[in-house]
């Protein structure tokens, strides 16, 4: 029998013969392009069409920095504590451990050392998976260990930033990583060791307030949110309407904040040029 029918309407297909794609095959970006995730994870997670950047976190970065996905990573069960005794909706850990159930992740931020067209480097990625990309006690700890390690055995430190901004159940304690990381950012320029922070969508809050924006050279990716405030809390305090896309890397780059722009399937190239010069 065929497997649908002809009727005045039309074809149709009985619910139980339909041939629904199965979840997480196909990609559509917000311009409505549609790419195969096979092609899209070969193309470094950017549509072929319209040039758009996905979001992605760092088991992708890595893959795509890194020599053949080779690599030690930092510090790698560093978690937080719950020095406040935080309580929202849920206790502090609980949400802790639901997180890390689901991202498979221990914290917003991953560190690791290996080689990047055989250059050594230590690239710390921060995920907005987890809590947002949150900038916690252990983000800024795990950063601040990163730089330690570029700093003793004099190797380049590539900063890849995703945040929504400091983690509000650690308060007080998650402010003090702006300050901390950028002394050991200062330690790291006074020994003339190479910084590259790479800012990708999104960038805001604390972490674009220090380390971010502290590079030897900020690059980022095409179309990038990058800002300190939203749009909507800027326009109610400056009382007045803002430039369209003022808070885009492009609008960003224009006005002299960025060094430039690197579409991702292009970074790691741009990368190891720019290292291989500054050596």
């Amino acid at each position: 029998m065929s497997w649908f029918q002809r009727t005045d309407k039309g074809i149709k297909t009985s619910t139980k013969d339909k041939m629904d794609a199965p979840e997480g095959l196909w990609y559509k970006t917000p311009s409505g392009s549609i790419i195969h995730m096979r092609e899209l994870k070969a193309n470094a997670y950017v549509c072929p069409e319209d040039g758009y950047h996905v979001r992605i976190g760092s088991k992708e970065y890595f893959e795509i920095l890194f020599d053949n996905n080779e690599f030690k990573e930092l510090d790698a069960s560093l978690s937080s504590g719950d020095p406040l005794n935080f309580v929202d909706s849920k206790p502090y850990p609980k949400r802790l451990k639901k997180v890390q159930e689901k991202t498979k992740l221990v914290d917003a931020c991953r560190t690791a050392v290996g080689k990047m067209n055989q250059l050594e480097v230590v690239v710390a990625c921060m995920d907005f998976s987890f809590i947002g990309g949150s900038m916690g006690s252990v983000v800024g700890e795990k950063i601040s260990r990163a730089i330690d390690h570029a700093l003793k055995h004099k190797i380049p430190f590539i900063m890849i930033s995703k945040s929504g901004g400091a983690r509000m159940m650690e308060a007080g304690y998650s402010l003090m990583q702006m300050a901390k990381t950028s002394a050991k950012l200062h330690l790291l320029s006074e020994a003339k060791v190479p910084y590259i922070s790479y800012l990708t969508d999104p960038t805001t809050g604390g972490v674009t307030a220090s380390y971010a924006m502290l590079g030897d050279f900020n690059i980022s990716e095409p179309g990038a949110l990058i800002g300190f405030a939203g749009p909507r809390v800027i326009r109610e305090t400056i009382g007045r309407d803002l430039p369209e896309g003022f808070q885009s890397a492009e609008f960003v780059l224009e006005h002299g904040f960025l060094d430039f722009i690197v579409d991702r399937r292009h970074v790691k190239s741009k990368l190891s040029s720019l290292l291989k010069m500054l050596k």
